[in-house]
């Protein structure tokens, strides 16, 4: 499946920004089953210096710095990438979980590079913390001896019949924790909360941004995020390695989804951000639009 998608993004400032430095993750990862064949980032104003760069996760980025006085900042990514649909995998071929959490957990012998990378996705982030009520709450997903994979699908399947996708309940600066308890929120807040629930349980997860196709074929309904960022969780499933579930519309993720970047927790991939000097209060406006070709 062909995709061209529409990023905009557009800050208006308070007064001026007298020096600011701006993080932007707004190209498409290649990978197996994904390529990005073109992508341009419009601004207005121009930068004083701009680098394209890759991150500790291999995400593409680009660096802005801003050293004279500005009162707005527009930002628009247009991106070509074609994306083809993920190998079927049987959830009960994969390894049983408690197998997998033994592997990835410190023991003095040497590990894997499969391994030894996944565990930069089982520790605690600014956004997903480890706890009980968590590991509490999967525990019937992950029975003794269960497929990880099964488990994994189990606890999405779970989650979405116990949580409600609310536009406006939460923002930002709403914790797992918090949604959590309201059991409810938005994609941000359901990949926060299932990758707490995984790393509680031992297991490696990573939080995956990107774009969902508006309409899928066949369909007539639109999957829940759609027209915006979307967020989901990639799963360390040995032997497939990672496998993508989008607990906001319950599935697996396949050809709908558009892959931008993944780390820890949103702050590792958050579509632009930055520190500035001056500005006051500000307001922003973003439009995203997804087409298939």
């Amino acid at each position: 499946m062909r995709y061209r998608v529409r990023h905009e993004t557009v800050y208006r400032y308070g007064g001026d920004v007298a020096h600011s430095h701006q993080l932007l993750h707004l190209t498409p990862r290649d990978s197996a089953i994904q390529t990005c064949h073109s992508r341009t980032i419009t601004l207005d104003p121009q930068p004083s210096t701009r680098r394209e760069d890759v991150d500790a996760f291999g995400n593409c980025v680009t660096r802005l710095e801003y050293d004279l006085p500005h009162d707005r900042l527009e930002v628009l990514a247009e991106v070509a990438v074609e994306v083809d649909a993920p190998r079927d995998v049987t959830d009960t071929q994969s390894a049983a979980w408690e197998g997998v959490r033994d592997a990835l957990t410190y023991s003095g012998q040497p590990m894997t590079a499969a391994d030894l990378d996944a565990c930069r996705f089982r520790m605690e982030s600014s956004y997903v913390r480890i706890k009980q009520m968590f590991s509490d709450y999967a525990a019937d997903c992950f029975a003794p001896g269960r497929p990880l994979l099964a488990g994994a699908e189990s606890l999405m399947h779970k989650m979405h019949r116990d949580f409600s996708y609310e536009p406006g309940t939460t923002d930002i600066s709403t914790s797992a924790i918090e949604a959590f308890a309201a059991r409810r929120g938005v994609c941000q807040d359901f990949a926060h909360i299932m990758l707490a629930c995984l790393r509680s349980r031992g297991l490696a997860a990573r939080y995956v941004s990107g774009y969902l196709r508006t309409t899928p074929p066949g369909s007539d309904a639109s999957l829940l995020g759609a027209d915006a960022s979307h967020a989901w969780v990639s799963v360390f499933c040995p032997p497939f390695g990672w496998i993508d579930l989008d607990p906001t519309n319950d599935v697996r993720v396949g050809s709908d989804h558009i892959v931008i970047a993944w780390g820890r927790d949103f702050g590792d991939v958050s579509p632009l951000r930055g520190v500035i000097v001056g500005g006051g209060r500000h307001s922003f406006s973003v439009r995203v639009s997804v087409q298939a070709e």
